[in-house]
């Protein structure tokens, strides 16, 4: 193992919809509008050495664009402008992480292949193109790590890095690519110590 991949993605939501879970008349498909990646090398110091951060144009089952829910826009920072002026369909951005996870396994915090891939591509009728055997549970990492299960529970991707508490740049809650790096810092964190190893991540 050389290299590890975090990822992490935001997928479409409204208020109320998580108590909902997204099933009321007005709520969207739990698909995805942005994806963030993170490469980490596994030598001695643990670099981040790449990321990527896609916005996704969030398509119905009719294959129409889905406008944003203003809640949304405001949980995630991401407008109608950036899909707009950015997004790509979900082929492409699918097509983009396999490349950049080049066969390694991707790691989310849960189980964010979901929406990225299971829900995403079921709605608009795609294969999709990573396998889930190609998926990892980043919680699983902290559990060995010996991180305690009820402290793991309560603790997001968005606050894992304050939990453990490491100095980092800024980050965003609710953005995929600044979610996925505060997954990533507290990695190489514990690959440091020697809590986690490179073969950890098989």
């Amino acid at each position: 193992m050389k290299q590890a991949i975090v990822f992490d993605c935001e997928f479409l939501t409204a208020e109320g919809s998580p108590s909902r879970f997204w099933c009321g008349p007005y709520d969207p498909d739990p698909v995805i509008a942005q994806v963030g990646l993170v490469k980490i090398g596994l030598g001695d110091e643990f670099p981040v050495l790449d990321t990527l951060r896609s916005h996704v144009i969030p398509q119905d089952r009719q294959g129409e664009r889905i406008a944003l829910d203003p809640f949304f826009t405001r949980l995630t920072g991401i407008a109608e402008d950036d899909i707009t002026q950015d997004g790509v369909p979900l082929t492409q951005a699918l097509a983009d992480a396999r490349e950049f996870a080049a066969g390694e396994k991707l790691w989310s915090w849960g189980k964010d292949e979901f929406n990225m891939v299971a829900i995403s591509c079921y709605v608009q009728g795609l294969t999709p193109p990573i396998p889930v055997t190609q998926f990892g549970n980043a919680c699983d990492l902290l559990l060995k790590a010996g991180m305690p299960y009820n402290d793991l529970k309560q603790t997001r991707s968005n606050t894992l890095a304050a939990y453990y508490k490491i100095d980092h740049p800024p980050l965003r809650g609710h953005d995929a690519l600044d979610d996925a790096l505060g997954v990533a810092y507290v990695l190489q964190h514990l690959l440091g110590q020697g809590a986690l190893e490179a073969a950890d991540f098989a």
